[in-house]
């Protein structure tokens, strides 16, 4: 198992954006512990550029922060975990996975947010809420994976806050609510964005959302993912220090279980 640290923070916006690089450091750390493997920090510029078609930091986020990270999955040998930075560094892993294990790819998706966005429709410009939808082949063409997600292969779980695009893709079927729903998949990608929990249970998110997750809920609801051959996962949008990211030791375990770490 490989473990990528991607501090990028230009897919996101807001007062705690910032944060999220030192944030990201502090998640990998504990992740080579507990899961006893070495961390690869992956390169990323810490530099923003301007809204450019209704997406902040395009020219970053097109540039040298995604040539990194494709450079960095060329020959992982195994499954990789990757530790963002925000929820726009799945776009590279998630694409990545599903051109090696084909349309029968499937996504768990834990978040609050379903990041299903378009340059059109998001009301913030930031891609991080834009990178389930564009993992679809939708939106915009410098975003859209290809190959895509097939649709209804992405399962939405915590999931508790809508925008109205979003919430009208749900309701056409592009990603599924449900797990039962997607059982068919052939390979699993887990993505966790740490606002599934309560602001209450983990302070030490970008977005927090009320009314979320337990870590003991969220740990649970991973280990019900044994059955699927989990190829790939990431955690994401953690701005924690240190001493607070200890919390979530379970959650990284339950991660390292589904990918086979010395920690099942």
């Amino acid at each position: 198992m490989l473990i990528n640290a991607v501090p990028q923070r230009q897919g996101a916006v807001g007062p705690r954006a910032a944060e999220l690089p030192d944030g990201c450091l502090a998640l990998a750390e504990l992740a080579g512990h507990v899961l006893g493997r070495p961390v690869h920090h992956v390169r990323q510029t810490r530099e923003v550029s301007e809204v450019d078609r209704g997406i902040a930091s395009r020219a970053v986020l097109t540039g040298p922060n995604r040539a990194a990270q494709l450079a960095a999955l060329e020959a992982p040998g195994g499954p990789v975990l990757t530790i963002g930075g925000d929820c726009g560094v799945e776009l590279v892993p998630i694409g990545v996975a599903r051109f090696r294990h084909g349309p029968g790819l499937g996504v768990a998706w834990f978040d609050a947010h379903p990041d299903l966005n378009t340059a059109e429709t998001s009301p913030s410009g930031a891609f991080h809420g834009m990178v389930l939808r564009s993992l679809f082949g939708e939106g915009d063409a410098e975003f859209a994976a290809d190959p895509a997600l097939s649709p209804g292969n992405a399962v939405l779980a915590g999931t508790r806050v809508f925008d109205p695009d979003e919430q009208a893709a749900v309701s056409r079927g592009l990603v599924a609510t449900s797990v039962d729903a997607v059982a068919g998949v052939e390979k699993l990608y887990v993505h966790v964005d740490l606002d599934v929990l309560d602001p209450g249970e983990f302070p030490g998110v970008n977005y927090p959302e009320p009314d979320g997750w337990t870590i003991p809920q969220l740990v649970a609801a991973l280990d019900e993912l044994a059955r699927f051959e989990v190829v790939g996962a990431g955690i994401t949008e953690c701005v924690g220090t240190p001493r607070e990211v200890e919390v979530l030791e379970p959650v990284v375990a339950a991660i390292g279980r589904l990918l086979g770490s010395r920690s099942s």
